[in-house]
């Protein structure tokens, strides 16, 4: 065992025990995942290599949200840009996501929720996402939103369709829906509809921008911007992050 790691036992220790005392524990975090490839780069690896080790960070963050208290998480897997890729690191991806998301799935103690235009996306791992979530409508675990082909600009898009069909289907002119659609209308057709917008989003690997996730939902979420790629994101990293959450005076607009 190294020096850091020594210190950084008792310091760990120390922010759990702060976190505690100071009882700010966010209720839903946005986390966005990034920095996979340049993990594998660094490491002289495959990006498939950096995929499958950042899938495998998932299930380790989750529990240590669990142990905090936090309720629902919304983790971006992958976004709409992401899917102009080269089909041969897209397919591989894919793979990579589907299986992690199966194996969350199987560890049942998460209720699951995929959110991101299914459209989009192959008909196979559409079908294969379905089937993960299906199985943890019964868990009573913290709430995991997958965002997969997932782009904030597109889920507002398909919020407001959403709410011109429902209205029309009522029966309303386009005319009366301009007049009468709110804020309200359209966060109630958002893909995480009846969930507490963000309190916290994390992003991994120093870049300092939100890039479309959650673009309704982050109006007034804290920010918090880690320098380590996913795949090396700790739990000092994960404390960090809520601390600074705590240390912060949310005003909400006001």
């Amino acid at each position: 065992m190294g020096l850091r790691s020594l210190l950084y036992g008792p310091y760990e220790r120390q922010l759990a025990r702060t976190l505690r005392e100071q009882g700010e524990t966010p209720c839903h975090i946005g986390v966005i995942l990034d920095g996979n490839r340049r993990w594998a780069k660094a490491s002289g690896e495959s990006a498939a290599h950096g995929h499958q080790r950042g899938a495998d960070k998932i299930a380790e963050v989750l529990g240590w949200s669990e142990e905090t208290g936090v309720s629902v998480v919304t983790l971006w897997m992958l976004s709409t840009d992401n899917l102009s890729r080269d089909p041969a690191e897209l397919d591989a991806l894919l793979e990579i996501i589907c299986s992690a998301v199966e194996a969350l799935a199987d560890d049942g103690r998460w209720r699951l929720q995929h959110v991101g235009a299914t459209e989009m996306l192959p008909a196979s791992a559409v079908t294969r996402l379905g089937a993960a979530v299906a199985r943890t409508a019964e868990a009573t675990g913290i709430h995991v939103n997958v965002a997969v082909g997932y782009g904030g600009r597109h889920e507002i898009a398909d919020a407001v369709r959403s709410v011109l069909r429902e209205g029309v289907s009522a029966g309303k002119s386009l005319e009366e829906l301009a007049d009468t659609v709110s804020v309200e209308h359209i966060t109630e057709h958002l893909y995480t509809k009846g969930q507490p917008d963000p309190d916290l989003v994390i992003r991994t690997s120093g870049e300092q921008r939100l890039s479309g996730f959650l673009m309704w939902q982050s109006a007034h979420s804290e920010f918090y911007f880690c320098d380590a790629y996913w795949p090396d994101f700790r739990h000092v990293d994960f404390l960090r992050a809520l601390r600074a959450y705590s240390q912060r005076e949310r005003r909400h607009g006001r």
